[in-house]
């Protein structure tokens, strides 16, 4: 009998939080509409997804290839999934294939990945899939992304080798404990005035993915448009579930 509490626990905290983005959005000028909310439901079971769902949240990310392959079917298919950091090449097809509506990567961190994507979107037919190319804000090795002074060059890559592919903007994961520090939100908003330059485009048509649990609200003060949130609607993430 303790799940039902569990689960509610998870929707009041939705609630709780798309009222914080709300409030972060309305302090940086904008509205509450301008910034989408990804719940990173990582090592959580599809039966908390749901109840989540059932509250009227649709945009849900994973981390795991393997997770995300085995909880998309179970699940309705108009959740818009997100799949969230590194992504191996050698998994592009397998996600591609059992996730038919899988709505963005975020991010895609080399050109090879990008190939294989635009390739095997290609190969299965469906509407071009939107990424967004990952930056290291935060210089560290065990962070996955490109080096800001390398974006750009991703960014023209996917942009005129990649036509299977839709590029919307720009993500970072933050530094190592999770978190980040205005510092590193600072270093993708000039890679984006960078990219929006060069591609001659206006600073609002290329996303900012930025902003986690512990930091989301100072990200969409500063422009996130996408925040991912994750232990702070679900709860603690129980790694030994880890695919």
């Amino acid at each position: 009998m303790a799940a039902p509490a569990v689960e509610g626990v998870a929707v009041t905290a939705l609630r709780t939080v798309l009222h914080r983005v709300r409030q972060a959005a309305e302090r940086s000028g904008r509205r509450a509409d301008d910034v989408r909310v990804v719940a990173v439901s990582k090592t959580k079971p599809v039966s908390l997804i749901d109840q989540v769902y059932d509250a009227g949240h649709r945009c849900f990310g994973e981390n795991y290839v393997q997770e995300i392959i085995e909880k998309a079917p179970q699940l309705p298919d108009d959740i818009q999934w997100h799949f969230i950091g590194h992504l191996q090449s050698n998994k592009v097809k397998s996600l591609m294939t059992a996730v038919p509506n899988l709505a963005m990567v975020e991010g895609v961190d080399n050109e090879k990945v990008a190939n294989n994507l635009d390739r095997v979107v290609s190969n299965i037919g469906r509407q071009p899939l939107k990424i967004l190319v990952q930056v290291n804000t935060s210089g560290e090795e065990s962070k996955s992304g490109v080096n800001p002074s390398e974006c750009l060059d991703l960014v023209k890559h996917v942009k005129l080798g990649c036509p299977h592919l839709e590029f919307s903007g720009l993500m970072t994961i933050g530094m190592l404990d999770y978190t980040s520090t205005p510092e590193n939100f600072k270093v993708l908003l000039n890679c984006r005035s960078e990219v929006s330059k060069a591609l001659g485009i206006a600073e609002a048509q290329c996303e900012l993915s930025m902003g986690m649990s512990g930091d989301f609200e100072k990200a969409i003060e500063m422009g996130s448009t996408n925040v991912r949130i994750g232990s702070t609607i679900f709860g603690p993430r129980d790694y030994s579930k880890r695919k």
